[in-house]
């Protein structure tokens, strides 16, 4: 039988240099991306938390919704409260569908004029399907001309600072523009790896010249896929497909924060009956942090039991944690069992090893807020 076609993978914008600085490329969500570069994953989680690190995200899909009523009818699709988002301004929100589950999570930005979203890259097409057929008299545009950066660590305002004054006063979950270096960028202070940063939109054919101009800033240095895991693994943050997906709702997931109380309320979005039952009466499970006793990492779907060997619930996301010096795990457990403090059972290999539930962050995030 011959063997099945598969599309050849995409390449963002800095694909060369990636190349150029000897990273390791692997296949993720249909690009050549990096996992790790010679200084190795460890060495990139440590000068992450330490410094500032350079991501590549240009993988995700960037979106402009423009229209007088865009964030209204944005609000048929996610329960975010989009109306009352100021301008300058950014959130964290999810697309769920009519069941309550995830679709897929994004940023939503009011850029003044406009609506600008960051959605995940293996949902970006059927995201951007998505809003086109809910979101009637709005203009959905995928924009494809821009590559997408991320900065991140206590050394990233410093490095911003030097490059663009006026950005060091930004806060965590808001939006701005600058011209750097004659580049025009637009950024959100913010990041997924819990740490202070900026992710920074930048024109595609000036993508490579903008991460140069980072690298040479003494405190940067590139980071790969891998740390990218497991910096957001102890920060406790979510990786659609593993941690949530098309069965896993807002409340089950710990992500009742995201969901304003003009809407938690008045509802008006896709699965609100279930989300507003499970706000009213509680989840069945729910998202918990995991610590495994020992040195060995539980890995995604290794079961999880109580104490009587019965079966309680899965990891979800599971691997060391740098910062924290040892296996750290995210995974869903029965509401009784979820917890800090339950003792759990960790079954590897068909042994049985103990953990317990704990609180989530791993890491204290540092984002900063003014």
């Amino acid at each position: 039988m011959a063997d099945t076609p598969t599309a050849p993978l995409e390449t963002t914008p800095l694909h060369a240099l990636h190349r150029a600085l000897g990273a390791k490329m692997v296949p993720f969500a249909g690009y050549d991306m990096p996992v790790q570069y010679p200084q190795g994953i460890l060495g990139e989680h440590n000068h992450t938390r330490a410094a500032a690190g350079l991501f590549d995200v240009s993988h995700m899909g960037q979106v402009r919704l423009d229209g007088a009523d865009a964030a209204a009818a944005l609000e048929r699709l996610v329960p975010a409260d989009v109306v009352g988002l100021g301008v300058g301004k950014t959130r964290y929100s999810q697309f769920t569908n009519a069941e309550g589950g995830i679709l897929d999570d994004l940023m939503i930005t009011n850029a003044g004029d406009h609506l600008f979203l960051v959605v995940n890259a293996a949902c970006k097409t059927q995201d951007v399907a998505h809003m086109r057929a809910g979101l009637g008299g709005v203009k959905v545009t995928e924009i494809r001309d821009r590559a997408l950066l991320a900065l991140q660590g206590p050394a990233a305002a410093t490095v911003m600072q030097r490059l663009a004054p006026a950005v060091g006063g930004m806060k965590f979950m808001t939006f701005g523009t600058a011209t750097i270096a004659g580049i025009a960028v637009w950024l959100t202070r913010s990041g997924y790896t819990g740490e202070d940063g900026f992710e920074i939109s930048v024109p595609a054919d000036q993508a490579e010249r903008f991460a140069k101009l980072l690298l040479d800033q003494p405190e940067v240095k590139p980071i790969g896929l891998g740390a990218r895991d497991s910096l957001r693994l102890e920060a406790g943050l979510c990786l659609y497909g593993h941690d949530i997906d098309t069965t896993t709702s807002p409340v089950e997931a710990d992500l009742v924060w995201s969901i304003q109380k003009r809407r938690r309320e008045g509802g008006g979005f896709p699965g609100a009956a279930r989300i507003q039952s499970e706000l009213r009466n509680g989840a069945s499970r729910k998202r918990v942090g995991i610590l495994p006793d020992g040195k060995a990492p539980a890995r995604e779907h290794t079961e999880i039991t109580d104490g009587a060997g019965r079966r309680i619930g899965e990891i979800t996301s599971g691997g060391f944690g740098p910062t924290v010096g040892g296996p750290v795990a995210m995974g869903y457990v029965e509401a009784a069992s979820a917890a800090p403090g339950t003792a759990v059972q960790l079954v590897v290999r068909g042994t049985p090893r103990p953990a317990r539930i704990v609180a989530m962050p791993f890491t204290p995030h540092r984002y900063f807020r003014g």
